[in-house]
This record gives C-alpha cells, structure tokens and sequence, in this order.
C-alpha cells in the first residue's frame, strides 16, 4: 500500500506513528490509484451526504482535474491497513484572491469518517493535516461549513463560529 510522504512541517511524525500503529495510513488520492479506492471512498461519502451512481468515467474525470490542479485541489485519504479501504476523507480547496493583496483562503469540504470507524479521532487527524497543509501553503485563513450537530466537534478542533452560510439549489 502507497503511504504519503508527509514533511514534518504538515503532519507531526509522532502523529504519523500513532496513525500507523492504531492501523491507518495516509495516502494522497491520484491517478494511479482512485479506481482502487473508488467504492471505499464512495462508501464513507454516504454517511455525509448523498453520492450516486458515480460511474468510473465520472470518477476518473473528476480525480484527474483534481490532479491537474492541485494547487487548488488537496484531498487527503485515511486507509484503513488490513482492508485496504478508506475509511476517512477530506480535501482542502485553496481560492486565490483579489482581497487581501492576492491572498490565499482555504476551504475544507466534505470531511467523512466512516460510520464503523467514527469515535477513534480520524475526524480531528483529517482536520490538524488539512489546517496544516494550508498554513503551509499560505492560507490567511481556513474556513468550513458544517451542520449545527457538528459544531462542537469542530470548535474543539480550533474552528470557531464566524457568519452564516447561505445556500441556493436550482
């Protein structure tokens, strides 16, 4: 199974450690391997939300504009070592600006944990990695949206309550 090579300034090595000896792996979802992991990453996205069909076309379209925009696109996965599965996801999408003197915001979307791996803190692991790596790549700041019932998982992952999110679905 591919590991990510994490630098230290991103993810702390004793993190990593802990990660590796509780049974997970970090790895950066890419071209060669998406297809692998596709229905385990579906599987985890449907306790956030509704997924579909999904067909593989769809799926390597989307993965491969991830891959050639990845100063925008960051998804991160958290495989689980026995099974090969994700059982963990999330991404940081890095917006340019025209505020702040070209500035950079991060946007954290779509953060999954599995339902049968909830409670083992894979949530807060995703979340010190996405922070981090947005820190690194300048970010002013780092914003989520979430539901009312997660706001307090988030607060005590350093986020706190600013605005409020608005919505349009045609």
């Amino acid at each position: 199974m591919e590991s990510l090579s994490v630098h230290h300034k991103i993810f702390s090595q004793e993190l990593l450690k802990k990660l590796s000896s509780a049974g997970f792996v970090l790895v950066e979802l890419n071209e060669n391997n998406h297809l692998k992991y596709k229905n385990s990453i579906k599987d985890t996205l449907s306790c956030l939300t509704t997924v579909g069909e999904l067909p593989d076309s769809v799926f390597s379209n989307v993965v491969n504009q991830w891959v050639e925009n990845k100063h925008i696109y960051n998804p991160i996965l958290v495989v689980e070592k026995c099974s090969g599965k994700v059982i963990a996801i999330g991404t940081i999408l890095v917006e340019l600006k025209l505020i702040h003197n070209g500035g950079l915001v991060g946007h954290i979307e779509d953060i999954a944990v599995n339902d049968s791996h909830q409670g083992k803190g894979l949530g807060k692991v995703l979340l010190e990695y996405l922070k981090n790596l947005g820190v690194m790549k300048g970010c002013y700041k780092i914003i989520l949206d979430c539901d009312e019932k997660n706001v307090e998982f988030y607060k005590k992952c350093g986020f706190s309550r600013c605005g409020v999110e608005m919505e349009y679905r045609p």
